[in-house]
């Protein structure tokens, strides 16, 4: 009897991520979540100076239009 295509397809990829899959060590995955985190801080900072300069040029245009 043959299996259903999705039973072998499930069966496959748990014996991928059980036994071909290298998993990183606890240090290395603290490692790259702190790299992640900082990247994620400087990009959202660069983020946020680019939306404060943005606000205080449309300011300034638009208090020489209203005048």
């Amino acid at each position: 009897m043959k299996k259903l295509k999705l039973i072998t397809n499930i069966e496959e990829s748990y014996d991928e991520l059980r036994y071909k899959t290298s998993w990183p060590t606890k240090k290395q995955l603290l490692k790259s979540a702190m790299i992640v985190m900082v990247a994620s801080v400087i990009i959202a900072l660069i983020i946020f100076a680019m939306d404060q300069i943005v606000d205080n040029l449309m300011h300034l245009i638009y208090s020489f239009g209203g005048k």
